[in-house]
């Protein structure tokens, strides 16, 4: 299964803000910069994840973003299933396909896609914040 750039930009904005030291507000236009994505892709990103209590925004010139949760809350397969648009493996109704009634390939791919979100429910966001993708994201404010 491959993710959609939503998703992916999602955990991309997890990282980051994980990767802040506790209590550190970030801001969009800085994630936006250090991971080459678009700033208003990365907003809509940030909104659905503030309405589902994922992340917080705080208002005001000395505002930004942060977790709203302890990373080790944040679990990998409730952020896939939240972003992800539909988690159909395969479309079998558009355009309408003419072995649907028979066809036994939906029943296999939604077997591992199954498996394949129960995996990620095994992980939260504190298994992959690890030391080395700290460095890497604020590679640059460490050298200076």
């Amino acid at each position: 299964m491959q993710l959609t750039k939503h998703t992916d930009f999602a955990f991309r904005v997890l990282i980051y803000l994980g990767s802040q030291k506790t209590g550190e507000l970030s801001h969009i236009q800085t994630i936006a910069e250090t991971f080459t994505m678009s700033r208003s892709h990365i907003m809509k990103i940030v909104q659905k994840l503030v309405a589902h209590g994922i992340i917080k925004s705080v208002r005001g010139q000395s505002g930004g973003i942060i977790l709203a949760q302890p990373m080790h809350e944040i679990n990998l397969r409730k952020i896939v299933e939240l972003m992800e648009h539909t988690l159909n493996p395969v479309n079998c109704d558009e355009p309408v396909c003419l072995i649907n009634k028979s066809c036994q390939l939906k029943s296999v791919l939604q077997g591992a896609q199954l498996a394949f979100l129960n995996h990620l429910g095994q992980f939260t966001l504190a298994d992959i914040v690890t030391t080395s993708v700290r460095t890497e994201v604020f590679w640059d404010v460490l050298k200076s």
